[in-house]
C-alpha cells in the first residue's frame, strides 16, 4: 500500500449523453510511478474516462482530483502539461515532424535542439531525416511514435495512453513499452488502455470497465 498522497483520485466518475451512460461510476487512485492497465469491452467508456481525467470532457458525475485538487478548478493549459494524453489517432500538428516535436519547447520558449529530436526519433526506430517529413505522409505508426515523442520531451506526471501501439508490429510495441517503462521508473504515473488481453495480463495493475458498471480489479493494488 503507497503511503504517499495519491497524484490522481477518480471519484465515482461517470458519464451520461442524451440518457445513454458512455462511463459507469469508477473510483481509483493513482500515485507517483504507478502503471495502471485500462482494459474492457467496446462502449465501456475507456477513452471517455481518459477524455475526462485530461480536462478534455467534463463529467456528469463525481469528480478527479489531481494533487487534492478538484481539475475542474485548474487552469486547462497548465494542467495538461503535467497530465498528458496521447490518444490512438493523434493529432499532429504544423507541416512537418519536425514541427510536432518542437511544439513543447515553443510553448514553453525555449530553444530547439535539432540534433537532440533527431536522437529521440532514433529511440522509437525512427530516422533522424523524418524530421523534415510531412505529417500528411506518415503511416498510422509513425505517427503515434511521433506523437508519444511528443508528449515525452517534457515528461508530464501522468500520462494518459489510449491503445499508441494499435498501429506498431511487435518490433515497435516492445519499443514503446521500453520507453513508457522507464517513464515510470522515473516517477511518471501511466493509465494505458489497451484491448489486448496478453499485453494486459503482465501482474500489474489493471482495472475493466463493463458497459453494466461492474468494475473489476486486478493485479497488486
Amino acid at each position: 500500500m503507497n503511503a504517499l498522497p495519491p497524484l490522481l483520485q477518480v471519484r465515482e466518475v461517470s458519464f451520461v449523453r442524451q440518457g445513454k451512460t458512455l462511463l459507469a461510476p469508477v473510483s481509483f487512485e493513482l500515485h507517483r510511478g504507478e502503471f495502471l492497465w485500462l482494459t474492457g469491452p467496446s462502449g465501456a467508456g475507456k477513452t471517455t474516462l481518459l477524455k475526462i481525467i485530461a480536462s478534455l470532457l467534463e463529467p456528469t458525475g463525481g469528480e478527479v482530483l489531481f494533487h487534492g485538487q478538484p481539475i475542474v478548478a485548474l487552469k486547462p493549459e497548465p494542467y495538461r502539461q503535467r497530465v498528458s494524453c496521447v490518444f490512438q489517432t493523434p493529432q499532429l500538428f504544423g507541416r512537418t515532424v519536425c514541427d510536432n516535436l518542437s511544439l513543447p519547447y515553443q510553448i514553453r520558449q525555449q530553444a530547439v535542439d535539432l540534433q537532440h529530436l533527431g536522437r529521440e526519433l532514433r529511440r522509437v526506430n525512427l530516422s533522424e531525416e523524418m524530421l523534415d517529413k510531412s505529417v500528411e505522409q506518415l503511416s498510422g505508426g509513425e505517427k503515434q511514435r511521433v506523437a508519444l515523442l511528443r508528449h515525452l520531451q517534457f515528461p508530464p506526471e501522468i500520462l494518459l495512453l489510449d491503445e499508441i501501439s494499435s498501429a506498431l508490429d511487435e518490433a515497435n510495441k516492445l519499443t514503446v513499452q521500453t520507453i513508457i517503462n522507464q517513464q515510470v521508473s522515473n516517477g511518471v504515473a501511466a493509465i494505458w488502455i489497451s484491448h489486448d488481453s496478453h499485453e494486459a495480463e503482465d501482474g500489474r495493475r489493471r482495472i475493466t470497465l463493463r458497459p453494466d458498471g461492474q468494475e473489476g480489479r486486478h493485479g497488486s493494488a
